[in-house]
């Protein structure tokens, strides 16, 4: 007969390997805090992921194109040092930077296949969270580039009206689909994923002679506001590598249209103020001179013949 312990760990066990965050899938919705970063081979970054309230475990991921995130490390916030998984263990161009509430990525000499979404993950009891992703495009110079990207230009949009940006992707003859995000930068914040998916519209033909295909993407844009000025870059993934388009600036005529019909109103404020002090000077001093001409003595001459009397009188007006 089994003993009720045995059972007991049994069944932990279980609750254990049904939650092991190896087995997660990235969730559909983006994380919170997604950017991305474009560098060249060879050159060094660091993707940062901090700590949470109640978290005790932190995890990287990476997911490349088309593949489910594999785990890169793992870390304890209650120990010094992170570990480190699967083929990650034997590469020492990946470090952890846990010091001072941080669980940071450090990435040196990057390879061309580094370019891939990285995730940050927090574990709280049997709670899994994806907290940060983190897209890293690697530039190399010798890069067989199997996909062009061209976007629609620049411009400026009415308030509340509506746009539509474009993105002409071609693609190489390579095997597999092509996965299309759009981004967003601007002054007021750093730059981050705002649709993944593909876009939202497209018509792609293919080329019979040369294998290649040509896809349009279409982004349409809403009952515009001050919050959608900014750059917006589209982006594709194909044959394993992340090609970024060169951006379609959208700005407002209505912040210049402000700034002119402001600076008009206030020069014929400024003119008016003006023209209405020398108007009260002028007027103020043609009736002092009008007063002063006017002053005088007039002379009224009275005449009674019976007694042959003159009289003189004035009046001062």
């Amino acid at each position: 007969m089994t003993s009720p312990k045995l059972v007991f760990h049994l069944a932990c066990l279980v609750l254990v390997e049904m939650v092991q965050p190896t087995d997660l899938i990235q969730p559909s919705a983006p994380p919170q805090g997604t950017t991305f970063i474009s560098a060249d081979e060879g050159d060094e970054i660091t993707l940062r992921c901090g700590h949470k309230d109640k978290a005790t475990r932190y995890y990287w991921y990476k997911q490349s194109h088309g593949q489910r995130p594999r785990l890169i490390s793992s870390f304890y916030k209650f120990e010094q040092n992170g570990t480190f998984h699967n083929e990650f263990q034997q590469e020492p161009r990946f470090t952890l930077e846990t010091e001072s509430q941080k669980n940071n990525l450090k990435i040196t000499n990057l390879q061309l296949h580094d370019s891939a979404v990285y995730l940050c993950a927090s574990n709280y009891a049997y709670f899994f969270e994806f907290d940060r992703s983190t897209t890293v495009n690697v530039k190399g110079s010798g890069l067989n580039v199997q996909a062009l990207v061209h976007q629609s230009g620049s411009g400026t949009v009415q308030p509340q009206g509506s746009v539509t940006l474009n993105c002409t992707i071609h693609t190489g003859s390579c095997d597999g689909e092509h996965t299309v995000y759009w981004f967003k930068s601007s002054q007021a914040s750093q730059p981050g994923l705002i649709y993944t998916g593909g876009g939202r519209t497209k018509h792609c033909e293919r080329s019979e002679n040369t294998q290649t295909q040509m896809c349009v993407y279409n982004f349409p844009l809403h009952n515009l506001t001050q919050s959608h000025a900014g750059t917006y870059y589209c982006a594709v993934v194909s044959c394993g590598h992340i090609v970024f388009g060169n951006g379609t600036r959208l700005d407002f005529k209505e912040k210049t249209d402000r700034t002119v019909l402001i600076g008009f109103l206030s020069g014929c404020l400024t003119l008016t103020t003006i023209f209405s002090v020398f108007s009260t000077v002028f007027m103020y001093k043609m009736n002092k001179r009008s007063k002063s001409q006017s002053q005088g003595w007039i002379l009224f001459m009275h005449l009674n013949d019976p007694k042959d009397e003159c009289v003189y009188s004035g009046v001062k007006q």
